[in-house]
């Protein structure tokens, strides 16, 4: 596997986005809507880097399933979801590839009627993107590859893993058996 981004990198700039965040909401609280599973890495981290108060919800919303490494059909869960009405909303996920999931749940978070909705990934692709949105925060832009490791999986392998990086053919035949 080719290691794109090491545990080192990857602190340093969710400690980067802590500060950020945290200057961009000042004297005010958040709402980190996490959406899962490949979020779990980046929030707890990012939630230790904030220096406001922040409360935490969860959404789940995947169009990757099983060894797929494109997107299919998108699938919505807000059963985990608190109140968000008047609340400020930051949408976090594990990678903007599309922008199709993060489109779709925004659009699905404003009928819960908050104050404000923005986004936050650790990794973006600009190169997939196919909805004219950026994410408002990101860690990383990455160019248009498959990558696992620091929550993203491949069949529910890899997410473990400290580090990003960009798996060969035979790390996903083992993570396929």
């Amino acid at each position: 596997m080719n290691v794109l981004f090491t545990e080192q990198q990857i602190q340093q700039r969710i400690g980067e986005l802590g500060k950020q965040i945290s200057a961009d909401y000042a004297g005010s609280s958040v709402t980190i809507v996490g959406i899962l599973s490949g979020c779990l890495m980046v929030m707890a981290d990012l939630l230790r880097r904030t220096s406001i108060p922040v409360r935490t919800a969860f959404i789940s919303a995947s169009s990757y399933g099983g060894t797929r490494t494109s997107p299919g059909q998108l699938t919505i869960n807000d059963s985990m979801l608190t109140d968000l009405q008047g609340r400020d909303i930051l949408l976090l996920d594990d990678i903007y590839d599309t922008g199709q999931t993060m489109q779709k749940v925004v659009v699905h978070l404003q009928q819960c009627q908050p104050a404000s909705v923005a986004t936050a990934a650790m990794l973006w692709k600009p190169d997939r993107n196919q909805t004219g949105m950026e994410p408002d925060y990101f860690g990383f832009r990455i160019p248009d590859k498959f990558v696992v490791g620091y929550g993203l999986d491949y069949n529910e392998r890899f997410r473990e893993l400290p580090w990003i990086g960009i798996p060969d053919e035979h790390d996903l035949q083992q993570a396929a058996e």
